[in-house]
């Protein structure tokens, strides 16, 4: 294990955020607080209480988890694309570092700042409403496996990506729908039974609502079954980097 390596490109990562500290952690604090003025303040006014829990508590973990999401997947699809796009990522391959000693390093950076970034929401969220955490284990658990799944997903846009519209297209078109049609503002046992079959269909459904659990103890779905999807999503996309490393697609081409 090459571990000077790993601690390099993860130093590497993390001095980029320092540098980009504005659009690491700043604003995306700021889009949080106004979520919270707009949804907790306009729609918690006239919706009191979802499952038993104030409507401005009950938002907190789906807000965690939009923030999460697309910033693992923009922080580690960012890291690995600009290397292929400066031509520096030859230097990477043909270093003594392994595929799995540069995953490690990218995709730890990435799911740290990502970490990061939830625990600082979690912290501006207390200002606005009342917290509670049932089950702190679980909620540490989901934070760093969605982070590092995430990271992982972001790492193959990155390598897939030709272009920096192709990378920001799966972020802007596929993430951030997703997360809003998951659950995040509301709970889908509020939908119509149909609806409520289709949005079963969306995985980010799952990460919700085993977050949420950690914070209530209740979910829209089984915590085992949230658990099982999230280590499911981890599993394929570290499947699909391994067939990358080993088959050269779009980093040797």
């Amino acid at each position: 294990m090459n571990l000077h390596g790993i601690w390099a490109i993860y130093r590497f990562e993390m001095a980029r955020a320092l540098r980009t500290l504005w659009q690491s952690l700043v604003a995306p604090v700021l889009t949080t607080s106004l979520y919270f003025i707009v949804f907790g303040g306009a729609i918690g006014s006239r919706m009191q209480t979802v499952d038993g829990v104030s409507y401005g508590s009950f938002i907190v973990p789906g807000l965690i988890m939009l923030s999460l999401l697309t910033q693992s997947v923009g922080n580690a699809s960012i890291g690995i694309y600009f290397p292929k796009f400066t031509g520096t990522v030859f230097e990477l391959l043909s270093a003594p570092v392994s595929a799995m000693e540069m995953v490690l390093g990218f995709v730890g950076a990435a799911a740290t700042k990502s970490v990061v970034l939830g625990v600082i929401i979690l912290a501006t969220s207390s200002f606005f409403v009342p917290l509670q955490v049932m089950h702190p284990l679980a909620m540490v658990a989901f934070l760093l496996l969605t982070a590092v799944a995430f990271s992982l997903f972001g790492f193959i846009l990155g390598i897939w990506a030709k272009s920096f519209e192709q990378l920001n297209f799966v972020p802007m078109l596929l993430i951030t729908p997703l997360t809003f049609l998951g659950g995040s503002f509301y709970s889908i046992d509020m939908l119509p039974p149909a609806w409520r079959t289709v949005s079963l269909f969306n995985p980010v459904v799952y990460l919700v609502s085993g977050f949420r659990w950690s914070f209530f103890g209740k979910g829209d779905v089984d915590i085992a079954v949230s658990l099982g999807v999230t280590l499911g999503f981890l599993i394929a996309c570290l499947a699909i980097i391994a067939w990358i490393f080993k088959s050269g697609w779009r980093l040797k081409n």
